[in-house]
């Protein structure tokens, strides 16, 4: 008989053969088989050894129970006892797995007896561990009597019920979308746990535990038998291979890995498209048949449970609602009149009560599909079914997104059926491309519903007021749909924007607007956020461009449904202040109004809001008397008079002044810094916000006639979006002031850590020193963000004697896009510039 030590050693080698195998068979259920028999075969080892009494059961449990034992994953055992053990045998079980671990073994383990079993098997959890129980090694009756009181006490529908729930709350969990950029093949929608949790059910339900016996039982088809094994068999591969890359448990298809997953299964990069890009897109569309293999059998299951008359309500001669689900009153309907599949889905809409197909209608949209063909997508009645789907007043997200689920979407317009899947490695969308635009065409929907009307009231009037809004719809779905062909995406999606147009008979101002917003969706989201927008010639050329208010409003809507689309972590309240301001200026520049922040206007507007605090001319002008015009321009009216309230009593200080308040955006706080201006006083504040891992979002940066340095900011916790500002407000008043009354000089500023996904997909600097319209320099960068790396600038500007004067600071995820407006001598000396860009380059890297 073994020692403990050559146990370890044989399970150690066995593994180490067993990998080395997989990598010449490729067959992963045969794999995991074989790591079951092998974890099987050193358990009776180690009982034998210990020669545990022969009363006791050891249970394989979970995944090892069903004989699925992953390389890393966890052997969840039963140690059944025929009684309640006493001191002794409590003794002998805590030695078997310490033993257990000695020999390289993760075990997680319980000790219970039949009733302990009994009474906790209203857990659903312990319910289905019980369910997958295999005997290892002990006392059979034991295990069989186990096995027998569970069946006895089991209830089927409850069962079926509480896993249904299960699965929607896992769903859930995981946002509901099909399309994280680093899912769980486990966890994840359309993951392995869809697929056990249908077999868990069958089991419970007497249907059997593999996919040939429940076609044997009718519940699911031959073929759709083997389509599940094929898509089973991948998901299965993609988790061995990444428990040996990872050496670990992981079930994260994370960055790391893809590249080299991909490589190990032979996949290529294309001209366009990296390899791990194609790997991942046949990984979401083998989610999206999970998905659709699930809801089948799930249905088909509760039909055989619930076997109750099913309530049948006719909707017109070709369709009827069967307990609520849509059914073909013919199967053969979509096999002779194709036009009927369009049809079905403007039906979901006009009939919300309806949750879905009926299984045998699901099918027959799945064998319809090679139907939508060109002579499908020319058939006038069947645009014109499509383009009532986009003009109901209801449902049209719900059931864009049942048929890009069921792959009819992509087959009717083709160019979407290239991205769906798509990957998108800019750091900053978290979904792929189809499921980004789905998201975006939801976005727009919810802008004219009453009950999001709080979250952004200005998009709810505008929407509420925009006619025919079947053209955002169609703008939403066009707007990316050419990514990944190479070029310029937003002019190759404006041709396939107007073709769609033309087939589908839409008017000429309809198509023109469509294919201008395809073609410029991003115009205003990169003005707000790079450009001045205090400056008057700003407004005046983005306003140029804009043939009239339809177009403006059109774009804004787009445009904020676009950002809020990409990440739930990009669309921030100070992104929605940028792009509302440029709506509003550009609106009242062409009308023909006066831009409202014009010198003597916004003057008149603060010297109103400080009457208010009975607060005279003759105080605040002695401020306003060392501020020139540029001050006045890039204040808005609330922050100069908030400034003149805080220093017309202190414009000579010598101490500074550093003041806070929540910012009236709603998120963050608005910082006031005035002190005698000193070098490197800007990175000095930068730093001490990078030391809080506070990002600045805006810095307006002002020197007086006098030498005070006059500078505000608008700064946020870059890693607690639920930080109490207003319990910071005194500490950095405090120690911000305390700071820049220190003479010692400024150490580099601390950098934090680029994001993981940047160092999969780094993003090359960007370094742009140029002069604007009115001849003001400004710096442009484009890099990967992280803490500090403002302070890193300014930092370096200082070195280089250059001033800052403003900031526009644009992180877009783990991107960081900034403006900057600078000065000095240096810029007007190329090599100077040179030397600064090279300097600039350097640190970005």
């Amino acid at each position: 008989m073994k020692t403990i030590s050559e146990i370890r050693d044989s399970l150690r080698i066995a593994r180490r053969k067993l990998q080395e195998g997989y990598a010449t068979h490729h067959q992963p259920a045969r794999h995991l088989h074989a790591h079951t028999r092998i974890v099987d075969e050193h358990l009776r080892m180690v009982w034998q050894l210990l020669a545990m009494p022969p009363e006791l059961t050891l249970v394989a449990v979970g995944g090892y129970g069903r004989t699925e034992l992953f390389p890393k994953s966890d052997i969840d055992l039963l140690i059944l006892l025929p009684q309640q053990p006493d001191e002794p045998l409590q003794q002998r079980l805590q030695d078997l797995v310490g033993k257990l671990w000695d020999i390289g073994l993760e075990v997680g383990h319980s000790v219970r007896t039949i009733g302990d079993c009994m009474a906790e098997s209203s857990d659903v959890t312990v319910q289905t561990n019980l369910l997958e129980a295999r005997h290892i090694t002990g006392s059979k009756p034991l295990f069989v009597e186990m096995r027998e009181t569970l069946s006895e006490h089991l209830n089927r529908r409850a069962f079926y019920l509480a896993k249904v729930k299960e699965q929607e709350q896992r769903h859930t969990r995981f946002l509901d979308t099909d399309y994280n950029l680093e899912p769980n093949i486990k966890e994840s929608p359309g993951g392995l746990r869809d697929l056990q949790t249908v077999l868990w059910i069958a089991r419970a339900s007497g249907f059997g535990d593999t996919w040939r016996k429940l076609a044997e039982a009718k519940l699911i088809t031959a073929l759709e038998a083997a389509a599940i094994v094929r898509h089973e068999n991948l998901l299965q591969t993609l988790r061995i291979r990444l428990h040996y890359l990872a050496g670990r448990r992981e079930d994260r298809i994370l960055f790391d890995y893809q590249t080299e997953l991909a490589e190990q299964m032979h996949i290529e990069a294309t001209e366009t498209r990296r390899a791990s890009e194609h790997l991942m897109q046949r990984y979401y569309r083998t989610k999206r048949a999970v998905l659709q293999l699930n809801a089948v059998l799930l249905q088909n299951l509760h039909t055989h449970l619930f076997p109750e008359g099913a309530t049948i309500r006719p909707l017109n001669e070709r369709f009827l609602a069967c307990d609520n689900l849509l059914e073909a009153r013919d199967e053969t309907l979509f096999e002779h009149d194709p036009a009927a599949i369009m049809e079905s889905f403007l039906l979901m809409e006009q009939h919300p009560n309806l949750t879905g197909f009926s299984v045998p209608t699901a099918r027959a949209l799945l064998r319809a599909r090679p139907k939508i063909d060109a002579a499908f997508r020319r058939d006038p009645r069947i645009r014109d079914l499509f383009m009532k789907i986009l003009r109901q007043p209801q449902g049209i997200t719900h059931v864009l997104r049942r048929m890009s689920r069921s792959g009819i979407l992509g087959r009717y317009l083709p160019a979407f059926g290239r991205i769906v899947g798509q990957m998108q490695h800019d750091l900053f969308h978290v979904y792929t491309v189809d499921e980004h635009i789905l998201m975006v065409v939801h976005n727009v929907r919810c802008f004219a519903l009453e009950k999001h009307a709080h979250e952004l009231p200005l998009c709810n009037k505008l929407m509420k007021d925009f006619a025919r809004p079947e053209v955002l719809y169609i703008a939403a779905l066009f707007h990316d749909i050419a990514k990944g062909r190479g070029g310029d995406h937003a002019i190759k999606g404006r041709a396939d924007a107007a073709r769609f147009c033309k087939q589908h008979g839409l008017t000429k101002e309809d198509s023109e607007l469509v294919v201008w917003l395809v073609q410029h969706h991003l115009f205003l989201s990169a003005t707000a956020q790079t450009r001045d927008l205090s400056d008057q010639d700003v407004i005046a050329a983005f306003a140029e461009n804009i043939p009239n208010d339809r177009y403006l409003v059109a774009l804004y809507l787009l445009t904020v449904a676009d950002i809020r689309g990409t990440s739930p972590k990009i669309w921030n309240v100070w992104k929605g202040k940028l792009l509302e301001d440029l709506f509003w200026s550009t609106r009242r520049f062409m009308v023909g109004g006066k831009i409202a922040n014009q010198v003597g206007e916004v003057r008149r507007l603060a010297a109103e809001t400080l009457s208010l605090y009975a607060i005279s001319p003759e105080v605040y002008e002695l401020l306003w008397a060392q501020l020139d015009a540029e001050y006045f321009l890039r204040h808005e009216p609330h922050e100069i008079a908030w400034h003149a309230r805080l220093l017309s009593h202190r414009v000579n200080s010598e101490a500074p002044v550093v003041k806070t308040r929540l910012s009236r955006i709603g998120e963050g706080l608005q910082v006031l810094v005035y002190t005698p201006d000193k070098p490197y006083l800007f990175a000095r504040i930068c730093s001490f916000f990078a030391r809080m891992s506070y990002n600045i979002m805006e810095a307006k940066v002002h020197t007086t006639h006098h030498g005070y340095a006059l500078d505000s900011f608008l700064v946020m916790d870059a890693n607690n979006e639920k930080t109490v500002y207003r319990d910071v407000m005194n500490y950095i008043e405090y120690e911000l002031a305390q700071q820049l009354t220190s003479d010692a000089p400024l150490a580099t500023p601390p950098v934090g850590r680029v994001s993981r996904q940047f160092k999969h997909f780094p993003i090359a600097p960007q370094v742009n020193i140029a002069r604007d319209e009115k001849g003001r320099h400004f710096l442009s960068i484009v890099a990967g963000d992280r803490t500090g790396l403002l302070a890193r600038i300014a930092f370096l500007l200082a070195q280089h004697h250059i001033e800052l004067r403003s900031a526009k600071i644009n992180t877009l995820g783990a991107r960081a896009e900034d403006t900057f407006w600078i000065s000095g001598e240096a810029l007007d000396r190329p090599e100077e510039v040179d030397d600064l860009r090279d300097a600039l380059q350097k640190q970005l890297a």
